[in-house]
């Protein structure tokens, strides 16, 4: 691993579990155990950094959504979840969810970047949904734009919430969310 990819995990583990303004270039420097100087080197500011934390993301959502595209929309929809499970494990949040908390604190070219992520992730759920609804696969009364939306705020949100309650809620609501999809009313 290059000194530029330890930077970018570094920076992408401390925004998923401090937040954007609970970190800086000499928490970086300290724990990877190089001069500020090095980290300024591959990003020479901290938007640079964090831009380049996004768009990883952006990356590994692109590459998650092209290994399920000739998968049925269930399949696709888990795929979604795991996502959040892989966050789960590692007892963090999800960037999209720590980033927002901090936006009007941040450089408009973050913003700009955290809604591009956010805005392909909300088209994937919006797609798999309606490839669900035309297949008869999936069955809900509001827009499908709005049951995405719903779908995604449930997962951010359950991600945070059962570090307070427990495991067994975060599986709940997976679950739940899969066994409403499927129920026809």
């Amino acid at each position: 691993m290059t000194t530029r990819d330890t930077i970018l995990n570094l920076a992408d583990h401390l925004i998923k579990d401090k937040g954007f303004n609970a970190f800086s270039f000499h928490d970086l420097s300290r724990t990877i155990g190089i001069k500020t100087a090095s980290i300024h080197y591959h990003f020479p500011t901290k938007t640079d950094l964090v831009i380049a934390v996004i768009r990883q993301h952006i990356d590994r959502f692109a590459a998650l959504k092209e290994s399920l595209a000739d998968k049925d929309p269930i399949t696709k929809l888990r795929g979604f979840f795991s996502i959040y499970a892989q966050l789960k494990k590692e007892n963090k949040v999800c960037l999209v969810g720590s980033l927002a908390t901090d936006l009007h604190t941040v450089d408009e070219r973050i913003q700009g970047e955290l809604k591009t992520l956010a805005g392909q992730i909300l088209d994937w759920v919006t797609d798999i949904l309606q490839e669900g609804q035309e297949q008869g696969i999936f069955h809900f009364d509001v827009p499908v734009r709005t049951k995405a939306i719903l779908i995604i705020t449930n997962m951010m949100a359950i991600v945070q919430l059962s570090r307070l309650t427990g495991d067994d809620d975060f599986k709940l609501v997976k679950y739940t969310i899969l066994e409403e999809l499927q129920t026809t009313h």
